[in-house]
């Protein structure tokens, strides 16, 4: 399992590509694997023959450096190939069986699965108490969090046997212990609920009353959950907010659409904080952990929703492009964000991410910055206001104008306020005015 990203830890067999037998040339795609951002095709760096595949498509979690196949020379009897003994994942082989202990007469039993009987979770100190009293708990609801039976259930448990109640208890194989005072129900059951809620539903029978399903996290999914929780916990996020008029970008969207040239009002934000990054360099920086670095490139990051999660393609040297070049750049990645494709070049690094919900409805929010960037941009939907201006003689009026929100969300230890109130001052300057943009 080859590291096809600067952070990728385990990855995925999607699918192969090339089957036992097949001829592998260089530079021949062998598989695609799913890694913390995309879905990569892995290419042969050798020629020979498919000997054998080790890791079957569908596989999760394989750990990089794990052996997924082997690729003999031509000429070589490739299905007597010998496999590696330790070619196998560590968590496919089995541990070998403790071998039986001798019945000891004053340990007291241990509790054992049944086949065929549903597995209770215990806490420890409820272990304790049930194979110390030889208890079963299989009969018994149990409260804790997430199905666990704990100690209060089993102390429950302990009165009832001492009540009499034979049906929720299990034999004492060895002789049991002096018999224990009664606790008193002020100190043996909490004073407080704890909910029920079973581990898991059971497939294919009708689920009960507050089970769930858990639905395994994709690797893109679980480098998402951590790079966001990094991005909170440890960045001191700033946030600045301005109402931006679009009036004239709609305008030149329309005349641009008379000449069959299709552009989104996306695509003029982009342009307008790549030209404003330009205009403002100081904010187009990164943190590394240690200092400051100001980059010479505006590399706009992008966020696109997929099935897999977020994923923020990047459109290079977007300073430099024109609002159409932009528009098919941006078409191009996204599509394939969704499909999947994306190299690796296309979504590691960027100077500056922008978000924008507005086709969703959203009028305005704040983003959760993307390490080592130290900003990001959050973009609302258009929405009508009534402004009073002056007209030329002077006279105010009611004049109905389509606003935006937007919101920088800035790294506080490399853009302070002061900064980030400057560069939305500037940006609101060159999206209400997108003649600018054609200067830059």
């Amino acid at each position: 399992m080859p590291a096809l990203s600067p952070t990728m830890e385990e990855g995925n067999i999607v699918k192969w590509l090339k089957k036992e037998g097949d001829t592998v040339s260089v530079g021949d795609v062998l598989c695609e694997i799913e890694t913390d951002k995309a879905v990569v095709a892995m290419e042969s760096s050798d020629e020979g023959i498919l000997a054998k595949i080790l890791v079957e498509e569908g596989s999760k979690n394989v750990r990089l450096g794990s052996l997924i196949g082997l690729l003999v020379e031509e000429g070589q009897d490739w299905k007597q190939v010998e496999i590696p003994a330790d070619a196998g994942a560590p968590s496919s082989v089995a541990p070998p069986a403790p071998a039986p202990a001798a019945p000891s007469a004053s340990a007291p039993p241990k509790l054992q699965h049944q086949p065929g009987k549903l597995q209770v979770r215990l806490s420890p100190a409820a272990r304790n108490i049930l194979e110390t009293h030889g208890l079963d708990p299989s009969n018994v609801t149990p409260t804790g969090p997430r199905g666990i039976f704990t100690k209060e259930d089993a102390l429950k448990l302990l009165q009832e046997k001492q009540k009499g109640k034979p049906s929720e208890l299990k034999p004492v194989v060895s002789p049991a212990p002096a018999a224990v005072p009664s606790p008193s129900p002020a100190t043996a059951v909490p004073s407080y609920p704890r909910p029920a809620i079973p581990a898991v539903s059971t497939p294919g029978q009708p689920a009960a009353l507050g089970t769930f399903t858990e639905i395994p996290a994709s690797n893109i999914r679980r480098v998402i959950a951590k790079r966001l929780t990094e991005s909170k916990t440890t960045i001191p996020h700033a946030y600045a907010a301005a109402d931006c008029a679009i009036d004239a970008v709609l305008k030149l969207r329309k005349e641009l659409a008379k000449d069959d040239i299709k552009v989104s009002v996306n695509d003029f934000i982009i342009k307008a904080t790549a030209v404003t990054l330009k205009q403002m360099p100081d904010v187009n920086v990164t943190w590394d952990g240690e200092a400051c670095r100001r980059l010479q490139s505006i590399d706009i990051s992008i966020a696109v929703a997929t099935d897999r999660g977020l994923i923020t393609p990047i459109i290079k040297d977007a300073a430099a492009k024109g609002i159409e070049e932009i528009a098919a750049s941006a078409k191009a990645l996204a599509k394939k964000a969704r499909d999947g494709k994306l190299l690796p070049e296309e979504y590691q690094g960027g100077s500056f991410s922008i978000s924008n919900l507005g086709m969703f409805g959203i009028s305005g929010f704040t983003a959760v910055i993307n390490p080592p960037q130290a900003c990001i941009l959050a973009v609302g939907r258009a929405r009508p206001e009534l402004r009073i201006v002056e007209d030329e003689e002077g006279n105010e009026k009611l004049e109905q104008h389509q606003l935006m929100t937007v919101t920088l969300s800035s790294d506080g230890r490399v853009v302070d306020d002061e900064l980030a109130s400057k560069f939305l001052e500037t940006l609101k300057a060159n999206i209400e005015n997108p003649m600018r943009l054609a200067l830059n």
